[in-house]
């Protein structure tokens, strides 16, 4: 597939530099590109792979002199670089119709242009918008509603009564609708609660691979529109996930927790149940979430502390030695003057 300048210009709202006519076929790295690619350039510190660079154009947040190809200046290269890739990303693979080997239940509904692959399952009373793509393996029990344009992934499964918005993406082994962890100890035992709410997940969602999403024990779980998780993120029963929030890798949240709208949970964090994240939180990457957090809040840590905090502390570590050493020594003289002072 080959766009022109002129189009790529136009689709991303910058102005060109160059022969609009010129037409490239990809979009790489600085490193990578040759000369039928565009490139993007928005780092000081890969200047030495700007000067080295094959590639035939460049997005650019300002106009360089010493480049030679064709330069689309915009405001913002980081994101003009992602809508240009999208120019030529493939699109996602359909299967023709519904296939004879795929499970649909007489009672559930399909709407147009529906792709449903082999070994797919559609249980009693479920709901398929239109242009909905299920890959092999996909489960999608009954009373489930799915919204137009989602696609699920191969081995996802999506439970009884979950509902799914529009355009959501639940990329390959994710898990939606899984008994919430809820026990109560009967002396030794454990009695099981039973898990009676739905989890919904509203548009413009995507959930990475192998992630698990609980029930909720009453209502529902809730992750809220524009919502993108990582894979391998487990997200407890009753909790309510804000608008836009990224949730990166092997995070875990606890039931019952409240997630503000634009936050961004880091890798390895771990959330206590029953506490709130604030709107434009941000928790680094291994932190412990043992209290609720205010908005707008950077935190780090286990458990979590002012971020600033954070990075003193742990600059102290490894001095913890020698300042031991130090508080010592100090605490020997303080011992011998007063002994002194006594002996007067």
């Amino acid at each position: 597939m080959k766009r022109t300048l002129g189009e790529i210009a136009r689709h991303l709202g910058g102005t060109l530099v160059g022969d609009e006519g010129l037409e490239v076929q990809g979009v790489n790295a600085l490193d990578l590109a040759g000369p039928e690619e565009i490139s993007f350039y928005s780092d000081p510190r890969y200047r030495r792979a700007l000067e080295k660079t094959r590639a035939g154009a460049l997005i650019t947040a300002e106009r360089l002199d010493d480049f030679r190809g064709a330069q689309i200046v915009v405001d913002n290269p980081g994101l003009a670089y992602t809508l240009a890739a999208g120019l030529f990303a493939p699109a996602v693979p359909r299967f023709p119709g519904v296939s004879h080997d795929a499970f649909v239940h007489e009672s559930a509904t399909l709407g147009e242009g529906v792709s449903i692959y082999p070994r797919a399952y559609v249980g009693a009373g479920a709901e398929i918008g239109d242009e909905v793509i299920l890959f092999p393996g996909v489960f999608v029990g009954d009373r489930v509603r799915i919204g137009a344009g989602s696609v699920l992934y191969p081995n996802v499964t999506v439970l009884g009564g979950c509902l799914l918005g529009r355009n959501v993406i639940l990329h390959a082994g994710t898990v939606v609708g899984a008994d919430g962890f809820g026990f109560v100890r009967d002396g030794a035992r454990s009695v099981k609660v039973p898990q009676l709410g739905i989890v919904q997940i509203d548009d413009d969602c995507e959930i990475g691979a192998n992630s698990c999403i609980d029930r909720a024990a009453f209502g529902k779980t809730w992750i809220r529109r524009g919502v993108k998780t990582d894979n391998l993120v487990q997200v407890g029963h009753n909790v309510v996930i804000g608008e836009d929030t990224i949730i990166v890798a092997q995070a875990g949240i606890s039931g019952s927790v409240k997630v503000g709208r634009e936050a961004i949970i880091g890798g390895q964090v771990g959330i206590r149940d029953h506490v709130e994240i604030g709107d434009r939180v941000m928790i680094a990457s291994q932190s412990g979430v043992a209290k609720s957090i205010p908005e707008g809040r950077i935190v780090s840590g286990s458990p979590t502390m002012p971020h600033r905090v954070w990075l003193k502390t742990t600059g102290l570590i490894p001095r913890l030695p020698r300042l031991f050493d130090r508080l010592r020594t100090l605490e020997k003289r303080v011992e011998t003057l007063e002994q002194d002072m006594r002996e007067r």
